[in-house]
């Protein structure tokens, strides 16, 4: 079970920091990932996190703005967002890539499990 949190409203130039939380078995080794969906448009990726070798992954729309870290004794991965902006504005969704090997995936299709969404909301 994945569980999303820290969504809420922000001025832009803002920052928030979502939380996924998992639980019911261990996903070492796995990749954690970030996605987001806004009204109307496909859910897009954002930032993914393999727990084992710390491989990193942003898109080019968040990169230099986005941190993904974790804290491995709470399995809970954290995406800091930074320098916020309008069109960050969407349904945050945190998921799990159940594979042990490989790049970080960028597409919802390679992700096995998901959490519920928190809604970010940048206002201008």
């Amino acid at each position: 079970q994945l569980q999303a949190s820290g969504g809420g409203l922000v001025q832009a130039g803002g920052s928030l920091r979502l939380s996924c939380a998992a639980s019911g078995r261990t996903f070492s080794g796995y990749v954690m990932g970030w996605f987001r969906q806004a009204p109307g448009k496909e859910r897009e990726f954002v930032a993914g996190f393999r727990w084992s070798g710390g491989l990193t992954a942003y898109a080019d729309s968040v990169k230099g703005r986005f941190t993904i870290s974790t804290d491995n004794a709470k399995n809970t991965v954290y995406l800091q967002m930074n320098s916020l902006k309008p069109e960050d504005t969407a349904a945050y969704y945190c998921a799990i890539h159940a594979r042990l090997l490989g790049p970080v995936p960028t597409t919802a299709n390679e992700f096995d499990y998901w959490g519920q969404g928190t809604q970010v909301t940048v206002s201008s």
